[in-house]
């Protein structure tokens, strides 16, 4: 398996990046999280364990295609972007911390290839870029996976 990058961008931009990475040449682009060995099917279990966290279950999280000319392009979901972004402010009650126990859950899941010291890293930056999105800008969330 080789590896999964979500990035915030334009949709243009987005088709653009695709092409770059489809083409095997590209490394990380700055801001982007790069994420070995998982595939969109993690990042949408990723999702629905941050809904859940944040009291927003029931939605849609299914990652959805971009564009006919990039099958590896997938677009995060409104809903899916606000939970992820929600996990840097949300309040829980008592000593828990939503973000730790969120990365621990997605770590635990079935064939996941990092620990839950290495989920957090990676689910702290994908809730900083979700919640860096800005609805003036037009940009999204976008996830490719090889």
């Amino acid at each position: 398996m080789g590896f999964t990058e979500i990035f915030v961008a334009t949709h243009d931009a987005a088709l653009k990046r695709a092409g770059q990475l489809d083409e095997g040449g590209a490394a990380a682009a700055q801001g982007a999280v790069r994420i070995p060995d998982i595939s969109d099917f993690e990042v949408e279990q990723l999702g629905d364990i941050a809904g859940t966290a944040v009291h927003a279950g029931g939605a849609d999280y299914e990652l959805t295609m971009v564009d006919v000319a990039s099958d590896s392009l997938l677009a995060v979901p409104p809903a899916m972007v606000r939970a992820l972004a929600d996990l840097l402010t949300y309040e829980t009650e008592g000593e828990g911390n939503v973000l730790d126990d969120v990365a621990e859950q997605w770590a635990a899941q079935e064939d996941m290839p990092f620990d839950a010291g290495r989920a957090r890293t990676y689910v702290q930056q994908v809730a900083e870029l979700a919640g860096s999105l800005d609805d003036s800008e037009r940009t999204g969330l976008y996830v490719w996976s090889a």
